[in-house]
């Protein structure tokens, strides 16, 4: 068999928000006190192929939502070498605002997701606000544009997109979410995004609040664990400890970007 080739992979953090713990797990938290949370985007590079995962949101959207916004995510990305103009596919591990906004700055990607996701986004559950609160409707309906225009492409349920990088349906959180396993010179890396906000969420079973079936939630991450040797090698969607874990790939980018691999 032909030897994988690797990805190095970082995460670009792009805006923050100042929370407590006991908004961070459903049932409260015993130990209450401040527990902020971060906002990434992905990206896995490799010597022939570059694949962005999520997009972030956007100044004006950060203000509708009281979030601080400290830059562009594409800014993280141009340090990276990685021009948004130019990327070809984007991975959408779910179609919540603070994954799918942006996506207008990548005209010449084709997108990823699954069918359960677009189905959940646009169906029955978005008549509730619980469910809905966390989607822009202008957004999910910019998406279904990029449909019709056949620059989204679809799974069900798990798929290898090649031998170094697969999708794999966890839901929970969202009807369609998916996380990205990704080959690298340390071994597979999963970037779990919202299957588990937090590590926490994932370590102690407690799971995030914005849930649509928390065992659907549970079991993801009996699967996010069989991917990988070890669970340092599961990377969180928004804990800061990310950004500690972890080192800049150089001086300039410290404090926006960490490699996940190294």
């Amino acid at each position: 068999m032909a030897e994988r080739e690797p990805f190095k992979v970082y995460a670009i953090r792009y805006a923050s928000l100042e929370k407590r713990a006991s908004e961070n797990f459903i049932g409260g938290d015993p130990h209450d006190g401040p527990m902020p949370m971060d906002y990434f985007v992905w990206v896995a590079i490799s010597a022939s192929k570059t694949w962005v995962i999520d997009t972030g949101f956007n100044a004006a959207m950060a203000q509708k939502r009281g979030r601080q916004f400290l830059r562009c995510p594409t800014e993280g990305l141009k340090l990276l070498g990685v021009d948004a103009a130019t990327v070809k596919d984007v991975i959408i591990t779910h179609l919540h605002y603070d994954h799918i906004g942006n996506f207008d700055l990548f005209p010449q990607a084709q997108f990823h997701l699954q069918d359960s996701e677009m189905a959940y986004a646009t169906g029955r559950y978005m008549g509730n606000r619980f469910f809905s609160s966390a989607f822009e409707v202008e957004e999910v309906v910019a998406m279904v544009h990029r449909v019709y225009a056949g620059r989204v492409s679809f799974y069900d349920g798990d798929v290898e997109l090649a031998p170094n990088i697969s999708l794999h349906h966890v839901g929970g959180h969202t009807k369609g979410l998916q996380v990205v396993r990704v080959w690298t010179e340390s071994g597979w890396l999963v970037l779990a995004s919202d299957a588990s906000h937090y590590t926490a969420n994932m370590e102690e079973n407690r799971p995030f609040p914005v849930v649509i079936d928390i065992g659907e939630m549970v079991d993801g991450w009996h699967k996010i664990r069989t991917l990988v040797d070890a669970p340092k090698r599961i990377i969180p969607g928004h804990d800061p400890q990310v950004m500690h874990d972890f080192q800049a790939p150089a001086l300039a980018m410290a404090g926006i970007v960490v490699r996940l691999d190294a």
